[in-house]
């Protein structure tokens, strides 16, 4: 009978952690933080004061929230698109920052990097932890924008686009998924950049005014029409395009290259961080 041997690291023969154990500590740790719950908690109150203000408003105001009067399922994409422009992000970097910079800070990373799991693998478990962050968050805006706008604004019947037509509310919702995927995608690639920032400080504070004040930067410079030729290569040139996702038909061309935009942004932060945790001393 042949006994199945322990995976070792390879270093010094300890026993290997398994990946999903791993995964599930991070997850637990990540999503249990007090302040993940109330970033998370703040979040899904920005749907429900936007619908709120749009009832008792006289006048709806004017761009996407004039949409919303009404129509409920634009509600949700209307709450991400406001929300991307700060509190996503914030909350996506803060997650970054605490799972590197945070754990130094504390001196808890020495012993991570000192444990017998690869560094390479340790990296990748911080990632999903920022990128359960990232999913949780766009969910709660989401989910209670929906609901939020069918109890308060009206529109359970569907979707009326701003092309003028009408969608289903099974079209309408996926109109709705399909938001909140798109803007995963851009967190995701916010939360690779401030990972690679975060392996390279032991202060959370950096990470969050690096890669806010990034993102700040990034917004000017794609509003100026004298950079114009710049504007391609800045991750917020196409966040505009979340708002196509209300267009019938729907166009796929901005959505489609603000997320290879965004994927750049992601293998180049996670390559950095990479780089910098493999070179890093204990």
């Amino acid at each position: 009978m042949t006994v199945a041997q322990p995976d070792v690291a390879g270093r010094g023969g300890a026993p290997r952690a398994p990946m999903t154990r791993l995964l599930r500590s991070e997850l637990r740790w990540v999503l249990y933080r007090p302040r993940t719950q109330v970033a998370l908690g703040l979040l899904a109150l920005v749907p429900v004061l936007i619908g709120v203000g749009i009832v008792l408003a006289d006048s709806p105001g004017g761009g996407l929230l004039t949409q919303v009067a009404g129509n409920g399922l634009v509600l949700p994409v209307a709450a991400l698109s406001i929300s991307l422009a700060l509190l996503l992000p914030l909350t996506v970097t803060m997650a970054a920052a605490d799972a590197l910079a945070g754990e130094s800070s504390h001196g808890t990373l020495r012993g991570l990097l000192l444990a017998p799991v690869s560094r390479g693998r340790l990296l990748a478990v911080k990632a999903v932890g920022v990128l359960a962050v990232a999913v949780a968050a766009v969910a709660a805006v989401a989910a209670v924008g929906v609901l939020t706008g069918i109890v308060l604004v009206g529109g359970a019947d569907g979707m009326l686009t701003l092309s003028g037509s009408e969608l289903g509310p099974g079209s309408g919702l996926l109109r709705v998924a399909l938001a909140a995927a798109w803007t995963v995608g851009q967190l995701a690639a916010i939360g690779a950049v401030a990972l690679a920032v975060s392996s390279a400080t032991d202060h959370p504070l950096v990470v969050l005014a690096v890669t806010l004040g990034g993102v700040i930067v990034f917004g000017v410079l794609s509003a100026l029409p004298a950079l114009e030729w710049m504007q391609p290569l800045l991750l917020t040139t196409g966040w505009r395009a979340i708002v196509d996702v209300l267009r019938d038909p729907l166009p796929f061309g901005e959505l489609l290259s603000s997320s290879y935009r965004a994927g750049c942004y992601l293998l180049i932060g996670l390559a950095l961080a990479l780089a910098r945790i493999t070179t890093r001393e204990a």
